[in-house]
């Protein structure tokens, strides 16, 4: 099942004068005469909105009253009321797909695509980073987006930064908790993940062509089923829900927050900003400061994590000597 946000003209039609009009029941020939179809349409139009998970109440002789709202990250839902001028004006919706990463890449070459949003129910063949596996079932908030910057090449690696910043901020207007930071690109809630950041750049003459920001959100998810399914994997320190907060937020009050506080940071980001993203970063990091060990491709580190730098790099001093780390995963000691 696939869903664009400028697709389905008729079905949209009926839903939206259903939200407007949602405190009566409208009968089928009402909404036949003002939207200018047929009640067969109407009629197949509200039993297609019920299948995607809106409470259409139906009375004979009253007719057809919305009762509550779907839980899916449908594209009009995300487009609806989004504060952004670039990203999430468009957006699709798949019920299952291997990777919202993989169709997001077929599409960013295209300019017209540039700020469109991916959404995925669950992922099959969902992918963290350095190709790891990266579990996606019903529940989480799986969803990548196209970007076609101006910023330089060596802001693309304090990118996957940025955007925590934007989805930590995010977390903390809508559940009213502060998740930490944790380099380069996870957020954490006492110590276990919550969520993750995944970039993939393309470029050509050392310019940037497109990039594509990969998201996954442990949002409603069984943090134990998974914990149970990663145990034994290479840096694995343990999942956390955001369910687990036991507040009544939707989805969609995270996700269009996120697209918000994203897109001020990516302005920063195109403005050459940086100092304030890395000032408000550290604020939030559970990294720095701490005693770290670290491997890399090619070598393996343990000191203390100073800073980052303003192209993302993590400053580790080993034995007085300071050492500049791109990429790499990493381990909070405890002493």
């Amino acid at each position: 099942m696939i869903y664009n946000s400028f697709d389905n003209p008729g079905l949209l039609k009926v839903l939206k004068f259903l939200q407007t009009h949602n405190t009566e029941y409208l009968s089928g020939q009402d909404l036949s005469d003002v939207l200018r179809i047929s009640r067969v349409a109407v009629w197949k139009h509200i039993k297609k909105i019920q299948e995607l998970g809106y409470t259409v109440e139906s009375k004979q002789k009253l007719g057809y009253k919305l009762i509550s709202n779907s839980e899916l990250l449908l594209p009009w839902e995300i487009t609806t009321n989004l504060k952004t001028k670039i990203i999430g004006k468009h957006a699709y919706y798949f019920d299952s797909i291997d990777s919202t990463q993989n169709q997001a890449l077929k599409m960013a070459e295209d300019v017209v695509n540039n700020g469109v949003v991916i959404v995925a129910a669950k992922q099959t063949g969902g992918r963290g980073r350095s190709g790891r596996k990266w579990i996606s079932p019903k529940g989480g908030i799986w969803i990548s987006i196209i970007l076609h910057p101006t910023f330089d090449i060596s802001i693309t690696t304090l990118f996957p930064i940025a955007s925590a910043l934007a989805l930590s901020i995010a977390i903390e207007k809508t559940f009213s908790i502060q998740p930490e930071l944790k380099w380069p690109n996870d957020l954490t809630i006492k110590g276990k993940k919550v969520a993750g950041m995944l970039v993939d750049v393309s470029l050509e003459s050392n310019k940037i062509e497109n990039l594509v920001l990969g998201v996954g959100i442990n949002f409603n998810v069984n943090a134990k089923q998974i914990e149970k399914s990663l145990k034994g994997t290479p840096n694995f320190y343990g999942v956390a829900s955001l369910s687990d907060q036991k507040q009544n937020i939707k989805p969609i009050q995270l996700v269009q927050t996120f697209l918000v506080e994203l897109e001020k940071i990516y302005k920063s980001l195109n403005a050459k900003q940086t100092k304030k993203i890395i000032s408000e970063w550290t604020a939030r990091s559970s990294t720095i400061g701490k005693n770290v060990e670290l491997n890399t491709s090619d070598s393996k580190i343990k000191g203390k994590a100073i800073k980052i730098d303003d192209d993302g790099a993590l400053v580790v001093s080993e034995n007085n000597k300071s050492h500049r780390i791109i990429a790499g995963d990493i381990i909070h000691l405890s002493k």
